[in-house]
């Protein structure tokens, strides 16, 4: 078991009304083995005994499922390891006497609440703009009742692993929530079960995101690059696609 020293810089911010701005903290004798809300809960328990205010995050499961966690690590969301997620992000990536700057996402999307915590309902309202699917209720039918094609079902599948964490969103220079809405409709759009709202849904979802004052998609990549479960941008392309088919047939 080895431990290590390291300097945090750590945004902390009253509430959305009041400016931030960064703190400089020591977390001394860091097991490597932690993960890093583990480390931060450390460095919580310290500010706790100094009658300090602790550092505000969101965390839940932990196990990497729910996306609740998330800050930027040196300018990466999610830290410096590919295709994990803040809570799965462990120690012993660091090395001993580092410096990280740790802060929110940033996005008019997402304001800030507390510190490192920022109002991601802007998600909620986009996947609530999707509606429904007209499916009949009752007792679940046979696996083998519904054909899927494999290369549909591999997309779908590949599309909802998405857990809405927002690290598209912090990563992207323009602060687009492409990647995570392209996802919520292309899971969809892929099975029988989605295609009677197909066209409705992906007009209203679009229109929801730019409601929401996310960016424009520069096709920068940064969004694949920095989600935890590695969803590809071809979404993104097949989103745009259905799209435009969606608004010229609203239109004849």
């Amino acid at each position: 078991m080895s431990k290590i020293n390291l300097t945090l810089k750590v945004w902390r911010q009253k509430n959305g009304r009041e400016k931030g701005g960064f703190e400089t903290y020591t977390a001394k004798d860091i097991d490597t083995d932690m993960s890093f809300l583990e480390m931060l809960d450390v460095v919580n328990e310290q500010l706790t005994h100094e009658g300090k205010e602790p550092i505000a995050f969101d965390h839940d499961c932990r196990e990497g499922v729910c996306g609740m966690c998330g800050a930027v690590i040196n300018g990466q969301a999610h830290g410096p390891l590919k295709g994990t997620t803040l809570c799965q992000l462990h120690m012993r990536n660091f090395r001993n006497g580092e410096t990280l700057v740790i802060e929110p996402w940033r996005s008019r999307g997402f304001p800030i609440l507390k510190d490192l915590v920022v109002d991601r309902s802007a998600f909620d309202r986009i996947i609530a703009a999707g509606g429904y699917i007209s499916v009949k209720t009752g007792q679940a039918p046979d696996a083998h009742a519904v054909p899927v094609r494999k290369e549909d079902s591999d997309t779908a599948f590949d599309a909802a692993a998405c857990i809405g964490c927002g690290a598209c969103v912090a990563a992207c220079p323009n602060a687009s929530a492409m990647l995570f809405t392209a996802a919520k409709v292309s899971h969809l759009s892929h099975l029988p079960q989605g295609q009677v709202e197909a066209p409705e849904r992906v007009i209203k979802m679009v229109e929801q995101m730019d409601k929401e004052r996310f960016g424009n998609c520069s096709n920068e990549y940064e969004c694949e690059a920095a989600c935890p479960k590695e969803i590809s941008v071809e979404h993104i392309a097949r989103m745009n696609s259905e799209y435009r088919q969606a608004k010229w047939k609203a239109k004849h």
